[in-house]
């Protein structure tokens, strides 16, 4: 596994429950602007991992639930952000804006 994954997976285990980051956002916040696909593929990957990553908490950058198909179920990925309390229609969050978890602010 790539260190960059490893990152990710670092990140990804501080968003707390409710709150949802972007595929760009770990990118920027790792010094890798461009990287999100990166991050996608991370997050696709992240069932092999030894210790849990909550992947369901990352989304596309309008709060889409792009990575929906990666998981067991195709609602998976709703049901475990509506366990939590995001609120989500058609497949994208509505409250966006109140659940970003931005790591550059919040990992200073």
């Amino acid at each position: 596994m790539s260190d960059f994954f490893k990152q990710v997976y670092k990140v990804v285990r501080l968003i707390p429950p409710g709150k949802v980051t972007s595929y760009g956002a770990i990118a920027t916040y790792l010094g890798s602007p461009g990287a999100a696909r990166m991050v996608g593929w991370a997050m696709n990957a992240s069932g092999t991992q030894k210790d849990y990553v909550p992947a369901h908490r990352v989304v596309n950058r309008n709060g889409l639930l792009t990575g929906k198909h990666y998981f067991d179920t195709p609602n998976a990925m709703e049901e475990l952000l509506q366990s939590e309390g995001v609120i989500i229609k058609n497949g994208q969050i509505q409250n966006l804006e109140k659940v970003f978890w931005d790591p550059q602010k919040e990992l200073k």
